[in-house]
């Protein structure tokens, strides 16, 4: 006898309401599921993800510690011409203006207003706390590599030179930098390019034509007076137009009229401070704009206004 086929039918679930639906997807009594899974669902779900974020995080580990063995964190890996900021150093000037109006190369003040110009005064104190004496224990480390330099007596291996702020007189803070005397100081540097070697203007008869023939001048009497002193990066602050040249008046550079060469090449040696030239103006016109620019000399520095490269532009305006 043939036997009889059952036939089964699919009954569809009961229709929950959502706050059931919900309560059975967080915990199914018949399942034992929780969330969705079984417990065993669950952890081997874990463990995959414990398992593969371990590996992952092991092989970049292992990566990041190769990287690291290719690396001197004493010098850059591309350098001078090989690197993106090439082998002509630029020129920058403090104070800034204020953060609000970071394009502007404007520095204007009143000289009988303490308010007024105490923006540009206290922004040059924030940019010399560097070069001040140490104040913690990281700094006196920094500072006790640092040792007096002069022409002939370059820094040995493994120290700096000095930057001694009380020869750039009257450019100092306790005469506010000239700013409320209407003659203000305003600070040059280069910026630092590794093991960059500036070519010097040893010989005195062959000069740029287009050197100021007053920086010719302190070239010259520099020689007659130390030869030594020609390992300097000489700076030169001229107005830009006839009328900036006639209202800027006389102009002293301290502590001298250039970068001492003897704080080159740069190779981020301990407690490495960049020399500074304190740009004077003794007598700028009052209440008139003057368009200045600055340059670094030396025959391996191209002068640049567009990009910026050995040169730098500024106005000043004193009320």
């Amino acid at each position: 006898m043939e036997e009889k086929k059952v036939e089964q039918y699919y009954t569809p679930p009961p229709e929950l309401g959502k706050w059931e639906a919900f309560k059975i997807f967080l915990w199914n009594s018949e399942t034992g599921q929780f969330l969705g899974r079984t417990g065993a669902s669950w952890a081997k779900i874990l463990l995959f993800y414990v398992i593969f974020y371990g590996v992952l995080s092991g092989f970049f580990g292992a990566m990041l510690t190769v990287f690291y063995q290719t690396l001197d964190h004493t010098a850059p890996k591309w350098k001078m011409d090989s690197s993106l900021i090439g082998s002509n150093p630029g020129l920058g000037f403090r104070p800034m203006p204020p953060d609000s109006n970071v394009e502007s190369t404007l520095i204007w003040y009143k000289a009988s207003n303490k308010g007024n110009y105490e923006h540009w005064t206290k922004a040059i104190d924030k940019f010399l706390e560097v070069y001040q004496a140490p104040m913690s224990n990281d700094i006196m480390s920094k500072n006790e590599a640092r040792v007096v330099c002069d022409y002939g007596k370059p820094a040995p291996p493994g120290k700096s030179c000095d930057v001694d702020l009380k020869k750039f007189e009257p450019c100092i803070k306790e005469k506010a930098y000239m700013y409320p005397d209407y003659h203000p100081c305003i600070f040059l540097k280069l910026n630092k390019i590794f093991d960059w070697q500036p070519e010097f203007y040893n010989d005195t008869e062959n000069l740029p034509e287009n050197m100021p023939n007053d920086l010719k001048n302190r070239i010259k009497t520099a020689k007659i007076r130390s030869p030594e002193e020609l390992q300097t990066i000489w700076v030169s602050c001229e107005g830009e137009n006839p009328a900036d040249v006639e209202n800027i008046g006389p102009i002293q550079y301290r502590p001298r009229s250039g970068f001492p060469g003897y704080y080159f090449p740069y190779r981020n040696s301990p407690g490495y401070l960049s020399p500074l030239v304190a740009v004077w103006f003794e007598a700028p016109k009052r209440n008139v704009l003057i368009n200045i620019e600055c340059k670094a000399w030396a025959r391996n520095i191209i002068h640049d206004r567009v990009e910026r490269r050995g040169s730098v532009h500024f106005e000043l305006m004193v009320d």
